[in-house]
């Protein structure tokens, strides 16, 4: 028997991702990476912050407060996505964005200022709570990080693009919520023509996004 033909052969690589996503959906991030260390995977990379960049977990932010030298401080995201300072105490901050932060602070420290209020700044410093996973038929499969929002096909030109025999019609995001883990279907060939080229024209659907802990599977 032509063992190339043969459906034991073809049904291989379908058992492998099949593994693979059980891997991901029983273990989480942790044991993707774990199941990554045959490959060389690329040093996470991480661009500035934009303004719609949301927070996550490990961030660091720089707060000023005009006119109040004691409040002006670098914080950094505890693990639970908050953080405290003076006069405001703990402020949620995970999945907001800076100009949301700085609305609340303003709005907690009101009540300590018999006059104006003064306004607030946050910035953020350091952006390495942003990371996300794509792993299977890509050319640089690994963990990567980004300091703004990304959609799949940004993420995609961060692991290099997609493989030979990449199968885009089947794509899906890993993600862990507060009910557990999900599976997001996306539809990139709407996006990548036969995997290889864009048509003209809108979209008919925003392109999926990613948040910090998703893993972007290509099988």
């Amino acid at each position: 028997m032509d063992r190339r033909n043969s459906p034991v052969a073809h049904s291989r690589p379908r058992c492998a991702l099949m593994t693979l996503a059980a891997l991901m959906i029983m273990g989480g991030p942790s044991s993707i990476a774990q199941a990554q260390t045959a490959i060389d995977a690329p040093a996470p990379r991480t661009a500035a912050a934009s303004a719609e960049y949301r927070i996550n977990a490990g961030d660091d932010l720089d707060i000023y407060v005009w006119g109040e030298e004691r409040m002006q401080r670098t914080v950094r995201i505890l693990p639970d996505g908050t953080f405290a300072i003076p006069l405001a105490g703990t402020i949620a901050a995970m999945d907001r964005t800076v100009a949301q932060i700085a609305t609340e602070i303003r709005t907690r420290i009101a009540g300590n200022f018999r006059e104006r209020v003064p306004e607030v700044t946050v910035t953020v410093r350091n952006t390495a709570g942003m990371n996300f996973f794509v792993v299977g038929k890509v050319r640089n499969p690994g963990s990567y990080a980004s300091g703004r929002t990304i959609d799949v096909v940004q993420a995609l030109s961060m692991a290099g693009g997609l493989a030979e025999f990449a199968d885009a019609k089947h794509a899906v995001i890993l993600r862990h919520t507060r009910n557990g883990q999900v599976v997001e279907p996306i539809a990139l060939t709407n996006v990548l023509k036969g995997a290889r080229r864009l048509d003209a024209g809108m979209l008919p659907d925003a392109l999926p996004t990613l948040r910090s802990g998703d893993v972007l599977v290509i099988p």
